[in-house]
């Protein structure tokens, strides 16, 4: 007799094996976490450790400093973020679709990069800082503090809040700032009366992500902080610190940061959900040839920005070929910092990044489409556990996912901390959702009826997913796993925390060296990096057909 019992789907089963591997690898460490900071020595319950911190001015200033940072940082890449955006998409700067790319390369390189890229312009000995004292006869305290770390954030982040702003303004009407302008407005009043609130739920939600990536970065207050210490480097020194490590009050600070960033992330998705409108773009702006004042100033301001945000880069790469005696240059053109970073016992470094990313992003690829096909075509409750699950890692700062593994993963049956192992399944589950939102964008376009008339004619639901679904979902699934492999790449705050001297990869191996002053090396490491994202960046474009970022 036949059991009236349904068996069990292939996809219900593809749904419970991945949900548990976010179980054991999200989940179960962020719990522990959360553990780890309410049991005292003894084991017995306490919030002594949360006490401890807000009693303390030492230690709650650190978290008053990074609110200050990066409310500031915020604000600046706002305003920056969308003037850029409102000129180059109102009038016609010569050269925008490369003034596009170097935006984005200046987004995708990683912070601390253009901290000590700045210290090498700006610091107390850095080449304009020298120019600048013998000019005036001054003698300049360098970048350091809090308006270096601002200007750090500020001209890394901007291009976030550009990507969105440009987005927005592609969908707005133009008849509406024409009406506006023929009854005699002037263009700052169309664009604070008309554009600014069109585009204003759009800005605050860039305005948000901004807010949450610069609250948890700490290897730029880390490199030009000095005494102005922020939240993140507080938790890294008492975590990894050398003296006065408490792994219980680390666990307490990284519950303070999780709480935070849950805050801001379910205030961004407030205000996208429920503050966004759609616009129907009857008549879109487009870029017209201004002349005159406006032509030069808008042409001075966007090379302007761009120059200034993409100096840092550039700058790794020139240094890159300059010899060095110490933390100074010499001035003399020499190719022996690659040579050095190309020994062996240093080579395994860049290896190790792209070993490491390969197999990270392969594993992206696999599970963001399998995700994105169950969240999309099997909506359930477990499916929508599973989507909010994958968003969680991208929530958190990569210092509390490295810290949170490192007690998870320390001890059989699970013992992964000093392989290469932790490393990847860290770059997978930090950088993943990038290539889930492609897809499950990509996938919403494909129409159902195509697999189902693939079953119909009697192959099975898998087989029309992998021969039909996957290939159709490709262009999609590879421009997401792209900018995976460009975020992944260049990941330092799980990394630092994670990393052996058998898995250090280039970020650890950049900022090793700066802290160490072998400036050289740093800048040669940094020009592979940034390398690296450029031809990465380019290959995005040309998958994707398309050379507008905005998003």
């Amino acid at each position: 007799m036949k059991s009236g019992k349904k068996p069990l789907s292939i996809w219900l089963l593809i749904t419970f094996a991945i949900l548990g591997l976010f179980i054991i690898f999200v989940v179960f460490p962020i719990v522990l976490i959360l553990y780890k900071s309410i049991i005292m020595e003894d084991g017995s319950i306490s919030f002594a450790y949360f006490a401890k911190f807000f009693s303390k001015k030492f230690y709650w200033s650190t978290l008053i400093n990074s609110f200050k940072v990066t409310i500031a940082s915020t604000l600046v890449s706002a305003v920056l973020g969308l003037i850029m955006a409102y000129v180059l998409r109102s009038v016609k700067i010569k050269g925008s679709k490369y003034l596009n790319i170097l935006i984005v390369i200046s987004y995708l390189s990683p912070p601390f990069i253009g901290a000590y890229a700045w210290v090498q312009l700006l610091g107390r000995n850095g080449f304009i800082t020298r120019i600048l004292n013998s000019i005036f006869h001054v003698q300049l305290g360098g970048i350091y503090g809090f308006a270096g770390i601002v200007l750090v954030f500020s001209l890394q982040s901007f291009p976030l809040v550009y990507m969105y702003v440009s987005g927005a303004l592609k969908n707005l009407d133009n008849s509406l700032n024409e009406a506006a302008e023929s009854l005699g407005c002037t263009v700052f009043q169309r664009v604070w009366r008309i554009i600014v609130p069109l585009v204003t739920p759009t800005l605050l939600a860039s305005s948000l992500l901004v807010f949450m990536r610069v609250f948890s970065d700490f290897g730029t207050p880390m490199l030009i902080g000095e005494g102005y210490k922020t939240f993140p480097v507080l938790l890294y020194s008492q975590f990894m610190g050398e003296v006065n490590t408490d792994a219980h009050f680390a666990a307490a600070l990284c519950v303070i940061v999780i709480a935070i960033t849950l805050i801001m992330f379910f205030l961004q998705k407030f205000i996208g959900n429920r503050l966004t409108y759609s616009m129907s773009a009857l008549k879109p702006m487009e870029a017209e040839n201004a002349t005159g004042v406006r032509n030069i100033l808008a042409h001075f301001f966007v090379y302007a920005v761009v120059l200034v945000a993409i100096l840092p880069q550039l700058t790794v790469m020139v240094t890159s070929f300059l010899e060095t005696r110490g933390a100074s240059y010499t001035g003399q053109f020499t190719l022996q910092n690659y040579k050095n970073i190309l020994m062996p016992k240093n080579a395994i470094t860049i290896i190790n990044t792209y070993k490491f990313g390969l197999i990270a992003i392969l594993l992206v690829v696999v599970i963001g489409v399998l995700v994105s096909y169950l969240t999309v075509r099997k909506p359930s409750f477990l499916t929508s556990i599973l989507d909010t699950l994958t968003m969680f890692p991208y929530i958190i700062p990569g210092s509390v996912l490295g810290i949170s593994f490192l007690y998870a993963f320390n001890k059989n049956p699970l013992l992964l901390s000093g392989t290469a192992t932790i490393i990847i399944i860290s770059l997978c589950i930090r950088r993943m959702p990038y290539t889930i939102r492609s897809s499950t964008a990509i996938i919403g376009q494909i129409s159902p009826s195509i697999e189902e008339a693939a079953v119909s004619l009697g192959t099975t639901e898998m087989k029309s997913f992998i021969k039909i679904t996957v290939p159709m979902m490709m262009a999609g699934v590879l421009s997401g796993a792209i900018m995976s492999w460009i975020t992944l790449i260049s990941e330092l705050s799980s990394s630092i925390i994670l990393y052996t001297s058998r898995t250090q990869t280039l970020t650890v191996a950049i900022y090793a060296e700066v802290i160490r002053s072998n400036f050289g090396n740093a800048a040669a490491y940094s020009t592979i990096l940034t390398i690296t994202s450029i031809v990465s960046l380019l290959i995005f474009f040309k998958v994707s057909g398309n050379n507008d970022i905005s998003v």
